[in-house]
């Protein structure tokens, strides 16, 4: 496996075994003293053991990790069973340490482009910092503001908002008063957010100016049961065209009136471990987003689980949040934070690193300024960063890459043996690991299948391990974790130690949980973290969910995995992406975008299989450097339309696509025999991908239905 992920090179083959022979002396001399000083050895004895074993010998038997084998963990703190106790306690025990931090905006300012398109670009200064104390009489004064406001205790509450720090104090005010958080995607299209609004029947929004201004502002009319608009940043500065009957608050005053209402003589109305306290819309990659119902046990048995696969999680950390927090990844995320003493610095993808599209050139992002020890992140952008080292790579002078290229060879091979490469570090892959801040320890990836190149990668440059995470919304974000010490590529992981996971047969499919060497199958979560089910959607409810003769709860997931000999799960496909080809032979559409995703051309890829066709087809999003690159080699000259439209260009694209296939050992039927080259990027606001950049088939498929007709040639049957 890691003699395919190698880089290529180009060096004298003399001089090639002269290196060669210099770093097998090198390693020689140094390996005893590393041996001997570094924890290393205890990494290598803990990645070869068994993680996680099956509770019973019965085929289809659940498995544990071995750290809960008699009793799953559900409790965080001892008699902390709701949200609000967890910060509670966090906050006595943390009182003035460092909480929430935001930068200030120092200016500003629009920047023309060549194309006469306007960039707006910002300077930002040091980040300040909310103490846990802060935080904690912030929230507690906008839950009393709310309920001044008339909300009541079990009531909905909506929150549609970047995420930045107010995000997080609002969400700990509606935990401590027991409001039920509405969450909604910033990205979500106008029909999706009306639906949650109406479905959840909530009277009261939090929101931010800039999204009241760009989405809710055309919605309010279709939400009738609207009286309240709370803003987190302060006053907007038109205000008069909402209906009447709805008013616009800013977080502030609504603060104030908490602080000023007089609460002494009410008891307040504390949540139960079994209350909602969110209900998370997912934006589906299929119909209308559904409301996840997530009770306060059920998040703090999830962040349970989390926790205890970050090693020395503490006060020393610093984690940047900058994904939606309205996603189970980023919300778990950050919660374990909160609870453990780690500080949080508030950021966003546009203002990420000094490369990103908000910073004005020259001056700090994010990383650079907060110097984060933690961080996650979703393939989409691990992706990114895998393609633009790369590219600057290949800019390189030939020197200077095979320099790099050596060593990032010679580290593969040290990693896969569970050694470390200090001097590596140093000297290479520092100026590579600074794009992140230069501090990270574990980066954990969740939201969508990690490709082994990237992830490898990622281990590499960044000289840290990349944890792979498996859970979805239903099971509050939980189901595994890799443990830090496993470098091992394309695996998810053991179970956490809050919940058990078991594989039912799945027939159609040809999985069963007697397959031999692997057990395979439909992956069931069982535990105190699987959710209670879709908001007023019974019978969905009843399909997804499942309750044992014990009254524990399963999850069925959709996905299919199989378990390896030391307990590790590996996802290996997903019911809904399984097609069968006219001549009977399955076609998992996951398994042949994974194979072709990580391709420079490639920026993004849908393959698509009809049943009444033998062969499978492809819609991809083209990186606009590379294939221009190829237009001009293979001289083609047109407009970026054109070269897209062009059938010689997908011909050319095509043989890149069936060579990469090749090396991947994809089946022959497996390979697309035919593409559209999609001018335009998939974005979330396009509709075609979901907010973690899921392909959404469904979207797909109708907006490209005319190329389908033409590439399966419409009078074929």
């Amino acid at each position: 496996q890691a003699a395919k992920m190698k880089l290529k090179h180009n060096i004298n083959p003399v001089l090639l075994h002269f290196i060669n022979f210099i770093i097998l002396v090198y390693s020689f001399v140094t390996y005893i003293p590393w041996y001997i000083f570094s924890g290393s050895r205890h990494a290598i004895a803990k990645a070869k053991q068994v993680k996680a074993k099956p509770v019973n010998n019965k085929p289809g038997g659940a498995y544990r990790s071995v750290n809960s084998l008699h009793c799953l963990a559900s409790v965080l703190y001892p008699g902390c069973d709701t949200l609000d106790k967890v910060f509670k306690y966090a906050k006595t025990k943390f009182k003035d340490k460092k909480l929430l931090g935001t930068r200030e905006i120092l200016k500003e300012e629009d920047e023309i482009q060549p194309s006469g398109k306007v960039f707006k670009k910002v300077i930002l200064g040091k980040y300040t910092w909310l103490s846990y104390e802060d935080v904690y009489i912030k929230a507690v004064n906008f839950g009393n503001g709310l309920a001044v406001l008339g909300q009541q205790p079990k009531t909905n509450i909506a929150i549609f908002c970047e995420t930045r720090a107010e995000w997080m104090i609002a969400a700990q005010a509606c935990f401590m008063c027991n409001y039920q958080l509405v969450t909604l995607y910033a990205t979500l299209g106008g029909p999706a957010i009306v639906h949650g609004l109406n479905e959840t029947e909530v009277t009261t929004i939090i929101t931010s100016k800039e999204l009241m201004q760009t989405k809710l502002k055309e919605i309010v009319s279709q939400v009738p049961l609207l009286r309240h608009i709370i803003t987190v940043d302060g006053k907007p500065t038109t205000w008069s065209e909402f209906p009447k009957g709805v008013i616009v608050h800013t977080m502030a005053s609504v603060q104030a009136m908490g602080a000023k209402a007089d609460t002494g003589n009410k008891p307040q109305a504390r949540p139960l471990p079994s209350d909602i306290a969110v209900i998370m819309y997912t934006s589906g990659s299929t119909g209308v987003p559904k409301g996840v119902m997530i009770s306060h046990c059920n998040i703090i048995a999830g962040i349970t689980g989390m926790a205890e696969r970050i090693p020395n999680l503490g006060e020393k950390d610093v984690y940047i949040g900058y994904l939606p927090l309205a996603h189970v990844l980023e919300l778990s995320a950050e919660l374990v934070c909160l609870s453990h003493g780690c500080r949080i610095g508030y950021s966003s993808p546009q203002t990420l690193a000094d490369q990103s599209s908000k910073i004005k050139k020259g001056s700090k992002g994010d990383v650079t300024t907060l110097k984060p020890t933690l961080m996650a992140a979703v393939p989409e952008i691990m992706d990114r960063i895998y393609k633009n080292v790369m590219n600057k790579v290949n800019e390189m002078t030939s020197f200077q890459r095979n320099l790099f290229i050596l060593a990032y060879n010679y580290k593969m091979e040290q990693i896969s043996k569970g050694y470390t490469t200090p001097l590596c570090d140093s000297l290479i892959f520092r100026k590579v690991r600074m794009l992140l801040g230069g501090k990270i320890r574990i980066l954990l990836c969740g939201g969508a299948p990690l490709s082994a190149a990237t992830q490898r990668f990622m281990n590499i440059c960044f000289c840290c391990p990349v944890g792979q995470g498996y859970g979805l919304t239903e099971s509050a974000g939980a189901g595994t974790i890799t443990e830090v010490w496993d470098y091992t590529t394309g695996r998810v992981g053991a179970p956490l130690v809050c919940c058990e996971i078991k594989l039912m047969n799945w027939e159609e499919g040809g999985y069963y949980n007697s397959d031999k060497p692997y057990p395979r199958g439909e992956i069931l979560i069982g535990g105190q973290n699987v959710t209670v089910g879709y908001y007023k959607n019974e019978v969905r409810t009843k399909k997804d969910f499942s309750v044992d003769e014990n009254g524990q709860r399963w999850l069925h997931t959709g996905d299919i995995g199989e378990f390896h000999q030391d307990g590790c799960l590996k996802i290996i496909d997903r019911k809904k992406d399984l097609v069968k080809l006219q001549a009977g032979e399955y076609v998992s559409l996951g398994k042949v975008e994974a194979a072709l995703k990580n391709l420079p051309l490639v920026d993004n890829i849908c393959a698509y299989a009809s049943s009444f066709h033998s062969y499978v087809i492809g819609f991809v999003v083209p990186n606009q450097k590379e294939l221009a690159d190829l237009a001009r080699k293979k001289g083609f000259k047109g407009t970026w339309e054109e070269i897209c439209n062009s059938p010689e260009m997908e011909k050319e694209v095509l043989k890149v696509l069936a060579e990469a296939a090749m090396a991947a050992n994809l089946e022959k039927f497996e390979i697309p025999v035919k593409i559209r080259l999609s001018p335009d990027p998939w974005t979330p606001e396009t509709g075609l991908v979901t907010d973690a950049f899921k392909l959404k088939r469904k979207e797909l498929t109708a907006y490209y239905q005319m190329d389908i007709d033409r590439m399966y040639g419409k009078n074929v049957k």
